[in-house]
């Protein structure tokens, strides 16, 4: 399953904020900083208290007197009763304590529209509301600041291997591109992961080794095709010279043949090219292979088609082209009749091409399928030695596949090729 960056790096900073919040609330609770501020708050009002008279004398002398303590403790306060009512104010107006609420029980912060002020409870039940902003410092924030510095170090140091390993691998990526850029084809980058970064490494992987099993193939094919052109042009230059003293049809039919080989070794080298740059088929159709067969087969005496109609999706350029080099190749290579067959098997076409030569040996059967391969025959036989790997490209661009069996009572010698296409 693919795994996002985005979504790494969010549950990282997820995770991180949460183990402060946990550390932090852990360190407040172990350290009893709730029970130790409640109990500052129960101390202020047992003291506080001690300034004013009882709840039961008069509400004028409990308001002189919260006054009066007021101004000697430089506060702005107000005294409410046990059931909530204001008895005296001195100073800013202040929030009035929470009703009906067990906090004012317990006193605590209270915030305002005229500011921030505490709530001590006395101990009969009346609240004193109180702000000392007469006596108030300048705002000191370190300890926030100290806060916000320390989430940001512990964030920091917790995304950073995430953030540093991402920005490793994406290094690596590039110096591999640099270096494939620079003509090492054989540049490659280690995969790992399973994100965005490991899925996109794969992909240059892949297109670095088509690209490098192309420019290959294409330096294979031009090393290859310069060698066997060099045979037919000296025999052409060497004819031109000879012509001069002995112009007769015959020099210049031979001439004639050794130009049309070339030419067609060209064409086919372009097509085995042509076939190697793309990927599937550059025109499709509805092609009858049966039909097909006995169409080419039309054109080689002693070749016999037989089968049964079928129809299927492809190229009828380059499957005629496909039953041609088989047919030719089984007349170069092998010994008269052939035979071609069409039929279907397990939901695939399969072509069947066989000869009463000599066959190929077992370990000859994938080598006649490279480009210029002819064995034994080279120099015996025409041709450029492309025709059966044109009909591997062919067939694997229809989605098939080509090889040498042996026929039915046949001496261990394979000289049948079977072509099967979806």
């Amino acid at each position: 399953m693919l795994k996002r960056l985005s979504t790494q790096i969010y549950l990282t900073i997820i995770l991180t904020l949460v183990i402060v919040v946990l550390v932090a609330g852990g360190m407040w609770r172990h350290s009893g900083g709730g029970r130790q501020l409640q109990h500052a708050v129960q101390v202020a009002g047992e003291l506080l208290s001690d300034g004013l008279p009882a709840a039961t004398v008069p509400v004028s002398e409990q308001r002189d007197a919260a006054i009066d303590l007021a101004k000697r403790l430089r506060l702005d306060l107000a005294l409410y009763s046990a059931n909530g009512d204001q008895i005296a104010q001195f100073g800013r107006r202040l929030p009035p304590p929470p009703a009906n609420d067990r906090r004012d029980r317990d006193g605590g912060f209270l915030r305002g529209r005229f500011g921030p002020a505490w709530a001590v409870p006395l101990p009969d039940g009346r609240v004193i509301v109180a702000s000392t902003h007469r006596r108030r410092p300048p705002p000191q924030p370190v300890r926030f600041i100290v806060l916000l510095g320390a989430i940001a170090l512990v964030v920091g140091l917790c995304a950073w291997p995430v953030v540093r390993g991402l920005t490793r691998r994406i290094e690596r990526l590039q110096a591999s591109v640099e270096r494939f850029g620079a003509g090492d084809l054989s540049a490659r980058v280690e995969v790992k992961g399973r994100d965005e970064v490991a899925k996109l490494a794969e992909s240059f992987n892949a297109s670095a080794a088509r690209i490098e099993e192309l420019v290959g193939a294409h330096k294979l094919l031009l090393a290859n095709a310069s060698h066997e052109l060099r045979t037919p042009l000296a025999r052409i230059r060497m004819g031109l010279e000879l012509m001069d003293g002995d112009p007769s049809p015959t020099r210049r039919a031979a001439l004639e043949a050794d130009i049309g080989e070339v030419d067609d070794m060209i064409e086919e080298i372009l097509l085995l090219s042509r076939l190697g740059a793309i990927d599937g088929l550059e025109e499709s159709g509805d092609v009858d292979l049966l039909a097909l067969a006995a169409e080419e087969a039309s054109r080689y005496p002693g070749t016999d088609v037989s089968g049964t109609p079928v129809t299927l999706g492809g190229d009828a350029r380059l499957l005629r082209r496909l039953i041609r080099n088989l047919i030719e190749n089984a007349m170069k290579h092998g010994a008269t009749p052939v035979a071609v067959s069409v039929g279907k098997e397990g939901g695939q076409a399969v072509l069947r091409v066989r000869d009463h030569g000599p066959g190929v040996t077992a370990d000859l059967a994938e080598q006649v399928f490279e480009p210029f391969h002819r064995g034994a025959s080279r120099g015996k036989t025409g041709g450029s030695g492309l025709g059966l790997a044109l009909v591997r490209s062919i067939a694997e661009r229809h989605g098939g596949t080509v090889r040498f069996e042996s026929s039915p009572g046949g001496d261990g010698l394979l000289n049948e090729v079977v072509v099967r296409l979806w």
